[in-house]
C-alpha cells in the first residue's frame, strides 16, 4: 500500500468514528436546550475543523486537534472557508471551545488542554480577527501584511 492510499485509509477511519462524535455532541446540545439554528452552526462548524482541517495535510484525530486552532483560525479558515470573517471566526473559536469541553467531558482530552484550548482562544482571537480584517482589505497587497499587519 503506498503511502497516499495509507493516508486516505486513516482519513475514511477518522470520519467514521467523527460521524459518532458529531452524532454525539448533536444529542449533548439538544440536551442544553440549544436552538436548532444553533445546534446546525456548530455541527457544520466542527465538521469542517475536524473533517477537513484536521485531515488537510495529514490525519489527525479530533481528540488530538485541540492544538491546530490557532492554524485554523489564523490561516487556513481565512484562506479556504466561505465563512471567513470576523463573526466567522468568533463563531468557529466558539463552536471549537464548546465541541472540547464536549470531548473534555467525555474523558478525550484532559483537563490540562482544555485549559490550553481555552487561554490561547482568548488571547490570540484579536489577532485571528485583525488577520480577517486585513485579508479582506483589498489595499493590502502585500501578504506578510496581511499576516502580520
Amino acid at each position: 500500500m503506498d503511502d497516499y492510499a495509507k493516508y486516505e485509509l486513516a482519513c475514511e477511519e477518522i470520519r467514521f468514528a467523527n460521524k459518532e462524535l458529531l452524532k454525539e455532541f448533536e444529542m449533548t446540545m439538544l440536551e442544553e436546550w440549544l436552538g436548532e439554528n444553533s445546534i446546525k452552526k456548530h455541527l457544520s462548524n466542527i465538521d469542517l475543523y475536524i473533517n477537513e482541517f484536521l485531515l488537510y495535510e495529514e490525519p489527525i484525530e479530533a481528540k488530538n486537534g485541540s492544538d491546530e486552532v490557532g492554524m485554523y483560525l489564523w490561516y487556513w479558515f481565512i484562506k479556504k472557508s466561505s465563512r471567513a470573517s470576523s463573526a466567522g471566526i468568533k463563531q468557529s473559536a466558539s463552536t471549537i471551545k464548546k465541541f472540547y469541553s464536549f470531548l473534555n467531558k467525555k474523558g478525550m482530552i484532559d483537563d490540562h488542554d482544555m485549559e490550553i484550548l481555552k487561554e490561547r482562544i482568548q488571547e490570540e482571537l484579536p489577532e485571528w480577527i485583525a488577520t480577517v480584517r486585513r485579508y479582506d482589505d483589498t489595499s493590502i497587497t502585500d501578504m506578510e501584511k496581511v499576516r502580520f499587519g
